[in-house]
C-alpha cells in the first residue's frame, strides 16, 4: 500500500515533484489536484493558528485503502495519490493532497470530488484547532 501520512505540512516541492513523475505516462490526458489548505478560522471570537492532525495509522490506512479500490472500480482512473499531514499544520499550509490521473478529464473531475468526501466522511483523521491565544479544541469537519 502506498504511503499516505506525511509528517507536516506538505510541501509545494512535494507537489510538484509527484505530478512532474507522470510526465512519463503518456497514457494520461488529464490530471486533477486537490490541495486542502488549514484556514485562518474565527471560532467563538479566537483565531485558529493551526490544526494538530493525528490517527490511528492502521485504520485510517485500512479504510484509505478501502476508498482507494472503490475509486479504481468507480472511476476509469490510470493514477490516483491521497496524502494527509500529522502533526501540527499552520494556517496557510497543505494539509491534504488528492492528486488523480485518467484518459478525459471527465473522470478525474468526478474522481476527485467523490475522493475527498470519501476521505473526510470516513477515513478516521482528528484535528484539533489551536488558537492564537495556545488553547484548543477539536475540530468539526463542515
Amino acid at each position: 500500500m502506498k504511503k499516505v501520512f506525511i509528517n507536516g505540512p506538505i510541501s509545494s516541492d512535494f507537489i510538484g515533484e509527484s505530478i512532474a513523475k507522470h510526465q512519463t505516462k503518456t497514457s494520461i490526458g488529464a490530471h486533477n489536484i486537490f490541495l486542502g489548505q488549514v484556514r485562518a478560522d474565527a471560532v467563538d471570537g479566537r483565531n485558529v493558528a493551526a490544526i494538530e492532525y493525528t490517527c490511528y495509522e492502521e485504520l485510517a490506512n485500512a479504510k484509505l485503502h478501502e476508498i482507494r479500490e472503490e475509486a479504481f472500480e468507480k472511476f476509469d482512473l490510470i493514477c490516483m495519490h491521497i496524502y494527509h499531514s500529522l502533526g501540527t499544520i499552520k494556517t496557510g499550509e497543505v494539509c491534504f493532497f488528492v492528486f488523480v490521473s485518467a484518459e478525459r478529464r471527465k473522470e478525474v473531475y468526478e474522481a476527485t470530488e467523490w475522493l475527498v468526501n470519501q476521505v473526510k466522511d470516513r477515513t478516521p483523521i482528528y484535528g484539533k484547532e489551536i488558537f492564537e491565544d495556545k488553547t484548543h479544541q477539536w475540530k468539526v469537519n463542515t
